[in-house]
Protein backbone atom coordinates (compact mmCIF):
# COMPACT_ATOMS: atom_id res chain seq x y z
CA UNK A 1 0.00 0.00 0.00
CA UNK A 2 1.27 3.46 -0.89
CA UNK A 3 0.49 6.54 1.19
CA UNK A 4 1.04 10.26 0.87
CA UNK A 5 2.15 12.16 3.96
CA UNK A 6 1.18 15.85 4.07
CA UNK A 7 3.23 17.89 6.53
CA UNK A 8 4.82 21.25 7.30
CA UNK A 9 7.94 22.41 9.09
CA UNK A 10 9.91 25.36 10.31
CA UNK A 11 13.28 24.73 8.72
CA UNK A 12 15.51 26.74 11.06
CA UNK A 13 16.88 23.77 13.00
CA UNK A 14 17.26 21.47 9.99
CA UNK A 15 19.80 21.04 7.23
CA UNK A 16 17.02 20.91 4.68
CA UNK A 17 14.53 18.18 3.82
CA UNK A 18 16.88 15.39 2.83
CA UNK A 19 18.47 13.07 5.40
CA UNK A 20 22.27 13.17 5.54
CA UNK A 21 25.07 11.37 7.30
CA UNK A 22 26.44 14.38 9.17
CA UNK A 23 23.43 16.67 9.67
CA UNK A 24 19.77 16.47 10.65
CA UNK A 25 17.15 16.67 7.90
CA UNK A 26 13.37 16.69 8.23
CA UNK A 27 13.21 13.39 6.35
CA UNK A 28 15.20 11.66 9.10
CA UNK A 29 12.90 13.00 11.82
CA UNK A 30 9.78 11.71 10.07
CA UNK A 31 11.24 8.34 9.07
CA UNK A 32 12.39 7.64 12.62
CA UNK A 33 8.93 8.49 14.00
CA UNK A 34 7.19 6.30 11.41
CA UNK A 35 9.56 3.40 12.15
CA UNK A 36 8.90 3.69 15.87
CA UNK A 37 5.11 3.79 15.59
CA UNK A 38 4.80 1.19 12.81
CA UNK A 39 7.63 -0.99 14.14
CA UNK A 40 9.27 -1.34 10.76
CA UNK A 41 11.68 0.72 8.63
CA UNK A 42 9.95 3.30 6.44
CA UNK A 43 11.53 5.25 3.59
CA UNK A 44 10.04 8.57 2.51
CA UNK A 45 10.30 10.09 -0.97
CA UNK A 46 9.68 13.83 -0.90
CA UNK A 47 7.86 15.92 -3.48
CA UNK A 48 10.48 18.68 -3.28
CA UNK A 49 13.81 19.36 -1.65
CA UNK A 50 14.40 22.39 0.52
CA UNK A 51 17.78 23.78 1.60
CA UNK A 52 18.99 24.29 5.14
CA UNK A 53 16.90 26.90 6.96
CA UNK A 54 14.11 26.93 4.36
CA UNK A 55 10.54 26.38 5.59
CA UNK A 56 7.55 24.47 4.22
CA UNK A 57 3.92 25.32 4.87
CA UNK A 58 2.87 22.42 2.66
CA UNK A 59 5.07 19.49 1.74
CA UNK A 60 4.32 15.92 0.65
CA UNK A 61 6.18 12.62 0.66
CA UNK A 62 5.13 9.08 -0.16
CA UNK A 63 5.93 5.77 1.52
CA UNK A 64 4.98 2.11 1.10
CA UNK A 65 3.66 -0.37 3.65
CA UNK A 66 2.98 -4.10 3.33
CA UNK A 67 -0.48 -3.70 4.85
CA UNK A 68 -3.16 -1.02 4.96
CA UNK A 69 -3.23 1.54 7.78
CA UNK A 70 -6.32 0.82 9.89
CA UNK A 71 -6.77 4.31 11.34
CA UNK A 72 -4.92 7.10 9.52
CA UNK A 73 -6.11 9.81 11.92
CA UNK A 74 -4.80 7.85 14.90
CA UNK A 75 -1.47 7.35 13.15
CA UNK A 76 -1.22 11.10 12.51
CA UNK A 77 -1.95 11.75 16.19
CA UNK A 78 0.73 9.31 17.38
CA UNK A 79 3.32 10.68 14.98
CA UNK A 80 2.67 14.29 15.96
CA UNK A 81 3.14 13.31 19.61
CA UNK A 82 6.61 11.97 18.77
CA UNK A 83 8.09 14.51 16.39
CA UNK A 84 9.48 17.93 17.43
CA UNK A 85 7.19 20.94 17.69
CA UNK A 86 8.70 22.54 14.57
CA UNK A 87 7.35 19.73 12.36
CA UNK A 88 3.65 18.89 11.97
CA UNK A 89 1.82 16.19 10.05
CA UNK A 90 -1.59 17.12 8.60
CA UNK A 91 -2.77 14.01 6.73
CA UNK A 92 -1.93 10.48 5.66
CA UNK A 93 -3.69 9.66 2.39
CA UNK A 94 -3.90 6.31 0.54
CA UNK A 95 -3.00 6.55 -3.16
CA UNK A 96 -2.49 4.18 -6.05
CA UNK A 97 0.77 2.25 -5.88
CA UNK A 98 2.20 3.91 -8.99
CA UNK A 99 1.70 7.51 -7.79
CA UNK A 100 5.00 9.28 -7.07
CA UNK A 101 4.98 12.35 -4.81
CA UNK A 102 7.58 14.13 -6.92
CA UNK A 103 6.63 13.19 -10.47
CA UNK A 104 2.85 13.41 -9.99
CA UNK A 105 3.04 17.01 -8.74
CA UNK A 106 1.68 19.54 -11.23
CA UNK A 107 3.21 22.61 -9.61
CA UNK A 108 5.08 24.02 -6.66
CA UNK A 109 4.63 27.49 -5.22
CA UNK A 110 7.13 29.43 -3.12
CA UNK A 111 7.05 32.72 -1.26
CA UNK A 112 10.07 34.78 -0.27
CA UNK A 113 9.28 37.04 2.67
CA UNK A 114 11.09 40.27 3.53
CA UNK A 115 10.31 42.39 6.59
CA UNK A 116 11.10 46.09 6.71
CA UNK A 117 11.46 46.29 10.48
CA UNK A 118 12.89 44.18 13.24
CA UNK A 119 10.18 41.86 14.51
CA UNK A 120 10.86 39.23 17.20
CA UNK A 121 7.87 37.22 15.96
CA UNK A 122 9.46 36.86 12.53
CA UNK A 123 12.92 35.84 13.68
CA UNK A 124 14.22 33.23 11.21
CA UNK A 125 10.91 33.48 9.31
CA UNK A 126 11.65 36.52 7.16
CA UNK A 127 14.70 38.41 5.95
CA UNK A 128 15.03 41.90 7.40
CA UNK A 129 15.95 44.65 4.92
CA UNK A 130 15.72 48.42 4.65
CA UNK A 131 12.84 49.95 2.73
CA UNK A 132 15.07 51.17 -0.11
CA UNK A 133 13.89 48.95 -2.95
CA UNK A 134 12.23 49.96 -6.20
CA UNK A 135 9.45 47.38 -6.12
CA UNK A 136 7.99 48.50 -9.46
CA UNK A 137 11.28 47.67 -11.19
CA UNK A 138 11.43 44.36 -9.33
CA UNK A 139 7.96 43.51 -10.62
CA UNK A 140 9.07 44.36 -14.16
CA UNK A 141 11.92 41.87 -13.70
CA UNK A 142 9.60 39.29 -12.15
CA UNK A 143 7.24 39.54 -15.14
CA UNK A 144 10.10 38.59 -17.48
CA UNK A 145 10.27 35.15 -15.86
CA UNK A 146 6.90 34.31 -17.43
CA UNK A 147 8.39 34.78 -20.90
CA UNK A 148 11.39 32.46 -20.48
CA UNK A 149 11.82 28.78 -19.67
CA UNK A 150 15.57 28.18 -19.28
CA UNK A 151 16.87 29.19 -15.86
CA UNK A 152 20.37 27.77 -15.82
CA UNK A 153 21.65 31.18 -14.65
CA UNK A 154 19.82 30.66 -11.35
CA UNK A 155 20.65 27.01 -10.69
CA UNK A 156 23.34 25.74 -8.37
CA UNK A 157 26.25 24.47 -10.44
CA UNK A 158 27.10 20.76 -10.72
CA UNK A 159 23.48 19.81 -10.11
CA UNK A 160 22.30 16.51 -11.55
CA UNK A 161 19.44 17.49 -13.88
CA UNK A 162 18.69 16.67 -17.51
CA UNK A 163 17.75 20.26 -18.36
CA UNK A 164 17.19 23.67 -16.83
CA UNK A 165 13.74 24.31 -18.25
CA UNK A 166 10.92 25.38 -15.95
CA UNK A 167 7.48 26.74 -16.79
CA UNK A 168 6.75 29.65 -14.47
CA UNK A 169 3.06 30.59 -14.30
CA UNK A 170 3.08 33.13 -11.46
CA UNK A 171 5.78 35.65 -10.60
CA UNK A 172 5.20 38.92 -8.77
CA UNK A 173 6.07 40.97 -5.69
CA UNK A 174 3.44 42.21 -3.21
CA UNK A 175 4.28 45.03 -0.81
CA UNK A 176 2.45 45.96 2.40
CA UNK A 177 3.27 48.42 5.17
CA UNK A 178 5.70 46.06 6.90
CA UNK A 179 6.54 43.32 4.41
CA UNK A 180 7.52 42.56 0.84
CA UNK A 181 6.71 39.09 -0.51
CA UNK A 182 7.74 37.43 -3.78
CA UNK A 183 5.23 34.89 -5.11
CA UNK A 184 6.42 32.37 -7.69
CA UNK A 185 4.74 29.23 -9.05
CA UNK A 186 6.12 26.73 -11.58
CA UNK A 187 5.92 23.12 -12.66
CA UNK A 188 9.43 22.57 -11.23
CA UNK A 189 12.30 24.50 -9.68
CA UNK A 190 16.04 24.02 -9.91
CA UNK A 191 18.27 23.73 -6.84
CA UNK A 192 18.77 27.19 -5.33
CA UNK A 193 16.66 28.78 -8.06
CA UNK A 194 14.22 30.88 -6.02
CA UNK A 195 16.88 32.31 -3.71
CA UNK A 196 19.08 33.17 -6.72
CA UNK A 197 16.15 34.82 -8.49
CA UNK A 198 15.34 36.86 -5.39
CA UNK A 199 18.98 37.85 -4.86
CA UNK A 200 19.23 39.06 -8.46
CA UNK A 201 15.91 40.93 -8.39
CA UNK A 202 17.06 42.67 -5.21
CA UNK A 203 19.95 44.05 -7.27
CA UNK A 204 17.33 45.39 -9.70
CA UNK A 205 15.44 46.92 -6.77
CA UNK A 206 18.61 48.59 -5.47
CA UNK A 207 19.28 49.89 -9.00
CA UNK A 208 22.58 48.07 -9.24
CA UNK A 209 21.40 46.48 -12.50
CA UNK A 210 18.59 47.35 -14.92
CA UNK A 211 15.59 45.25 -15.90
CA UNK A 212 17.26 44.78 -19.29
CA UNK A 213 20.39 43.53 -17.50
CA UNK A 214 18.22 41.05 -15.63
CA UNK A 215 16.87 39.63 -18.89
CA UNK A 216 20.40 39.35 -20.28
CA UNK A 217 21.34 37.34 -17.17
CA UNK A 218 18.50 34.93 -17.92
CA UNK A 219 19.63 34.61 -21.53
CA UNK A 220 23.30 34.11 -20.61
CA UNK A 221 22.58 30.76 -18.91
CA UNK A 222 25.56 31.41 -16.66
CA UNK A 223 25.21 31.29 -12.87
CA UNK A 224 28.22 33.60 -12.47
CA UNK A 225 26.23 36.46 -13.98
CA UNK A 226 23.35 36.26 -11.48
CA UNK A 227 23.30 37.74 -8.00
CA UNK A 228 24.08 36.06 -4.70
CA UNK A 229 21.48 33.80 -3.13
CA UNK A 230 19.06 35.54 -0.78
CA UNK A 231 19.18 34.21 2.82
CA UNK A 232 17.37 30.92 3.42
CA UNK A 233 15.27 32.19 6.33
CA UNK A 234 12.86 34.12 4.08
CA UNK A 235 11.96 31.23 1.79
CA UNK A 236 8.79 29.14 2.17
CA UNK A 237 7.47 26.26 0.11
CA UNK A 238 3.77 27.10 0.43
CA UNK A 239 2.00 24.73 -1.97
CA UNK A 240 2.50 21.49 -3.87
CA UNK A 241 -0.26 20.80 -6.38
CA UNK A 242 -1.62 17.47 -7.61
CA UNK A 243 -4.50 16.44 -9.89
CA UNK A 244 -7.77 16.40 -7.94
CA UNK A 245 -8.37 12.79 -8.91
CA UNK A 246 -5.20 11.60 -7.19
CA UNK A 247 -6.67 11.66 -3.68
CA UNK A 248 -10.09 10.22 -4.60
Amino acid sequence: MRYFLEFSYRGTAYNGWQKQNNALGVQQVLEEALAKVLRMPVELTGSSRTDAGVHAEQQFAHFDLPEAVKDADLLVYKLNALIPRDVAIQRIIPVNEDVHSRFAATHRKYEYRITYQKNPFLTDLATQMRRNLDVARMNDAAALLLAHNDFESFSKIHTNVNNFRCTITESHWVESDEMLVFHVKANRFLRGMVRALVGTMLEVGRQKITVADFEQIILSRNRKNAGAQAPAEGLFLVEVGYPESLFN
